[in-house]
């Protein structure tokens, strides 16, 4: 039997409409402030960990095989059918955001608008729908 812990994956599915909101406003906004760049920092790096989580919760919850790295979280969901297979190129490279916004932040591009702001904006909401759909189909 298993234990998927769908209030925690519900909880950091609802923080998608926020970032959702967040990045859709960059991107129609953007003038490459410094407020701004720290935004879209912010914004791209909830967007990697919402995105991590949740395939954590599932990958435990269904007993998966183990993830061993970000991208490996991806590539199991991915293969398990959590998400629909066209989205995978973009989750992949987003999730390989993570070490250049949590440990190369120094280098970051800050006064430049990220190609993925604009793309997650209408990802991220896909996505959430996605695995509320396949825990829903699972369950």
């Amino acid at each position: 039997m298993y234990y998927v812990n769908v209030e925690q994956i519900a909880v950091r599915l609802q923080a998608i409409d926020e970032i959702t909101k967040a990045l859709q406003e960059l991107s129609k906004q953007w003038q490459g402030s410094l407020l701004q760049g720290l935004a879209q920092e912010r914004a791209l790096h909830l967007a990697v960990e919402t995105v991590t989580d949740v395939g954590s919760y599932i990958i435990d919850g269904f007993i998966m095989r183990d993830a061993s790295s970000y991208e490996d979280i991806i590539d199991i969901t991915g293969e398990e059918g959590v998400f629909p297979a066209d989205m995978q190129p973009t989750l992949m490279e987003l999730v390989k955001l993570r070490k250049p916004l949590v440990q190369q932040y120094y280098e970051w591009q800050r006064a430049e608008l990220h190609p993925l702001t604009t793309e997650l904006a209408s990802l991220l909401p896909a996505f959430k729908e996605a695995v509320e759909q396949y825990l829903k189909r699972e369950l």
